[in-house]
């Protein structure tokens, strides 16, 4: 226990809780609405508060994710090495983090502007409900996606102060097909245990092979919505270099991984999917530094 309680150990089980390196999925499509609403650089204020706005509402949505899944982690071969089922921090300490992760991203979203404020109690909604939802539907990866894709919309509105153009719409519905083909992906390694334990996912409801057919149609309307959204915004061709790429990785993304062999499934889920949220938002960059040369 004394190892426990080491400052140094204590931020290593933290950020394990809250699996901050995930946060290369949804920060770089943060920054991408950010810089697409400015159509450019929107200044260091607006940058550091979206950036404690996100951070904040991964550590919040995580902390609850642990919270509410450690007695299905603990029976889960796959995940009883998550530190809540290993005992190495308590429950009452992740929702004391939660609870500052909350305060946190209530103080960003007010510096940020009004309109950001009012949308924040519809976000937590999603950020602490979705990881609930698995237990009442197989959407559950969409609602993931749409919770997620939130970033890129709230990004938008956090410089504009509203959401009436169409692109920041059409990227938050990109994330929200991204997200879920990948989380369909992902799931397929616990089909079996979600069957036994009564938990709804696209494998354990329709199997792992339809499953990964939906995923790849799922990234196929990312590829098309994404695209969309460059119509809308007028964007060059860095940006559909880029979109070209993207279709690319997500094709062998969705290669990568068979409904008889999922060894493949982490470098398909961490390594590429990291790739293509940081691709997209260099491609949009590169789009509107040439056209403002």
């Amino acid at each position: 226990m004394v190892g426990v309680r080491h400052p140094m150990r204590q931020l290593r089980v933290f950020l394990e809780i809250v699996k901050f390196e995930h946060t290369i999925f949804a920060l770089p499509f943060a920054y991408l609405g950010m810089v697409l609403a400015a159509r450019g650089w929107p200044g260091w204020r607006i940058f550091l508060w979206i950036t404690v706005a996100m951070a904040a509402a991964r550590t919040l949505a995580f902390s609850v994710n642990r919270l509410a899944d450690r007695f299905y982690d603990a029976r889960n071969p796959r995940t009883q090495g998550r530190p809540l089922p290993r005992g190495e921090i308590s429950p009452a300490v992740v929702r004391a983090i939660a609870a500052v992760a909350l305060g946190v991203l209530t103080l960003a979203a007010w510096q940020l502007n009004r309109f950001v404020l009012a949308l924040l109690p519809a976000a937590v909604i999603f950020l602490v409900g979705y990881s609930y939802t698995k237990r009442f539907t197989w959407a559950s990866h969409w609602i993931l996606g749409f919770t997620d894709g939130m970033a890129v919309a709230g990004a938008w509105a956090a410089v504009t102060g509203s959401l009436a153009h169409p692109a920041p719409c059409l990227l938050w519905l990109t994330v929200t097909f991204w997200m879920a083909g990948f989380d369909i992906i992902y799931a397929c390694q616990d089909t079996e245990f979600d069957r036994r334990e009564g938990l709804h996912s696209v494998p354990a409801r329709f199997g792992n092979a339809i499953a990964l057919r939906l995923a790849k149609a799922n990234h196929v309307l990312t590829v098309l919505l994404l695209a969309a959204a460059g119509l809308s915004l007028g964007l060059g061709w860095p940006f559909w270099a880029g979109v070209l790429l993207v279709a690319v990785l997500l094709w062998w993304e969705n290669s990568l991984v068979k409904p008889d062999d999922l060894s493949r499934v982490n470098l398909a889920f961490f390594n590429v999917n990291g790739y293509i949220s940081v691709l997209i938002f260099v491609a949009a960059c590169a789009d509107i530094v040439i056209s403002l040369q």
